[in-house]
Parts: C-alpha cells; structure tokens; sequence
C-alpha cells in the first residue's frame, strides 16, 4: 500500500546504499552457521561458524567458539577456536584468546590474553618469495 519504488527496485536488483550491521544482543545464544556481507557485531554468544565480507566486533560480553572468516576484527570479549582474518585483527586489552589464529596484520593491546598459534599471511607471503630467490640463485650458481 505505502511501498517506495525505488527502494524496491534496489532491493530486487542486490544493491543496497549502506552496509548493515547484524548484532547478536546480550543474553543471546546462535548456535550454527552465519554467512553474510555486512559486518556483524556479537555481544552475546555464537557457537559454530561465521563468514562474512565485513568486520566482526566481539563486544566485552561477547563469546565466539568456532570458526570466524572476515575481512577486519576486533575482539573485546572472548573467543575460542579458528580466526581467519584478511586485513586487521586488533585485540583489545579485555580479550581472551585462545586457537589457531592466520592474519594480514596484528594489534594486541596490554592486558590482553592471547593463547593462540598465531601466522601473518603478509610474513609468509615474504618467506615464501625470499625462499624461492634462494633456490633460484642456488640452481643457477
């Protein structure tokens, strides 16, 4: 009845203007997989898998067991398990870390706990090439 065209139109052809922003409230409990575009903020507590194009904000009540894919993170509460992490991963001094952690770049703030096997994926790619100019110049010398 009250329906705006042109958002219509955008909804029907996937682009949107913003960003969202899902939020898992506190006293909340997800149990599963979440795949998603947007960033997500979790102040409650998700056990199982996310996925997501955004960055992922584990508030200071927040509790994260399982695996997490993002682009950027930032951890204020806790998380237990694999982290996967494109870009910038910064842990804040309230965090409690614990697992198998791959990132681009690392911020940890004093304070923080962190129990975590941790690789950069920026280090390896370097390591990588530098090994490689090694093998190279040997087999030529």
């Amino acid at each position: 009845m009250f329906k705006n065209k042109t958002n219509n139109q955008e909804y029907k052809s996937g682009k949107s203007r913003t960003m969202e922003r899902n939020v898992i409230a506190k006293n909340s409990t997800f149990v599963g997989e979440i795949t998603s575009d947007g960033d997500f903020r979790i102040d409650g507590i998700l056990e199982g898998t996310l996925k997501t194009k955004g960055k992922v904000i584990i508030g200071v009540d927040g509790f994260i067991k399982g695996t997490i894919e993002a682009t950027n993170a930032e951890i204020e509460g806790k998380f237990s398990g694999q982290l996967s992490i494109a870009n910038i991963l910064t842990i804040k001094a309230t965090a409690n870390i614990s697992g198998d952690i791959v990132v681009g770049k690392l911020s940890i703030e004093p304070g923080a706990t962190f129990n975590a096997s941790c690789a950069m994926k920026g280090a390896l790619k370097e390591l990588n090439k530098t090994n490689e100019t090694k093998q190279a110049s040997e087999k030529t010398a």
